[in-house]
């Protein structure tokens, strides 16, 4: 029998139509959407269907809108196929945002409370930076700690004044984000072309996520998160921040809090998972970026990424 971790993803894997074709074949599916929408205020189910891509890229849509879609495919799962978490999963496990996604799954959050923890996680981050001020970049070819010796030489400009910049993402097969002050982002740029880094990217993001300029938003999600404790998982979460389960409430807060500014280890977190017997990866909701990490770091390991219709029929077969 495979041994099932069931994987959320995070931002950069939403697009328009996201979801659509979902709501048209599944009342489960339908009513998610209708939840999200009448928690928000907000037409964010038309947004994630019809775009613009703008206004689906604003961190403050991104964020409850990929947590949607996955929570959708889940109840979609469970309408059609019986299916139950708890029984089928040993470990869950999110990229940044998708942490949510994954402990409302296991039922820590409902979805309304997720959405709502969401929306404000994106205004916050948003807000933490000015826009045009910070920057994020894909060094492509590099391991953590080339990334970590590059954001070391990086952090000081020409007038010996240091600015932030962090490993935002160690995504495991040569790829780690870097995030930071817009000019010490693009040192870090020119700086890796001297270090053997195959490939240095600027990523259109609207704001640096995951380092320590991201400070005046954790502190937000603190004070949300005292307001909406999360419940026990019913199954154990992997946490970015720790790259180890957590099940215990006050726990888990304080990864969500630290997850703001801290590098989000999801290398570590698939080996992790591999290391507890896991062997079938399963991404629930928009795009299957993770399956392909997963397939890069756990070769052996099977990998499904399940959005659309025709991917719930094909996984029910196989769960």
């Amino acid at each position: 029998m495979p041994v099932h971790a069931f994987i959320f993803p995070g931002q950069g894997s939403q697009a328009p139509g996201m979801g659509r074709d979902l709501a048209e074949a599944f009342a489960a599916a339908r009513e998610v959407f209708q939840e999200v929408d009448d928690t928000l205020n907000q037409k964010l189910s038309k947004i994630m269907f019809e775009g613009p891509s703008e206004e689906l890229t604003l961190t403050e849509n991104a964020q409850p809108a990929l947590m949607a879609h996955s929570l959708a495919v889940l109840r979609v799962l469970e309408a059609e196929g019986g299916f139950k978490l708890a029984d089928r999963a040993v470990v869950v496990a999110g990229h940044s945002l998708g942490e949510y996604s994954a402990l409302a799954a296991a039922g820590s959050f409902t979805i309304a409370e997720a959405a709502r923890l969401l929306k404000l996680r994106g205004q916050a981050m948003q807000k933490a930076v000015p826009a045009g001020e910070g920057a994020m970049a894909a060094l492509l070819g590099c391991e953590l700690p080339l990334a970590i010796e590059i954001c070391a030489l990086a952090t000081e400009g020409p007038d010996g004044k240091k600015e932030v910049i962090d490993p935002a993402n160690d995504n495991g097969g040569g790829q780690v984000v870097v995030s930071g002050a817009k000019a010490a982002v693009e040192r870090a740029c020119e700086i890796s072309k001297t270090k053997g880094v195959k490939r240095a990217m600027m990523l259109p993001v609207s704001a640096p996520f995951h380092c320590r300029l991201m400070a005046p938003a954790a502190d937000a999600m603190e004070e949300a998160l005292g307001r909406t404790m999360p419940r026990a998982p019913s199954v154990p979460v992997v946490a970015n921040v720790a790259a180890a389960k957590v099940m215990d409430p006050a726990e888990i807060v304080r990864m969500l809090v630290q997850q703001v500014t801290a590098t989000v280890r999801w290398r570590e977190c698939v080996n992790a998972m591999s290391a507890l017997g896991v062997d079938s990866f399963v991404e629930l909701g928009s795009g299957k970026v993770l399956t392909g990490i997963a397939k890069r770091l756990a070769p052996d390991a099977a990998g499904a990424a399940v959005g659309t219709p025709a991917d719930i029929e094909l996984i029910l077969k196989s769960l």
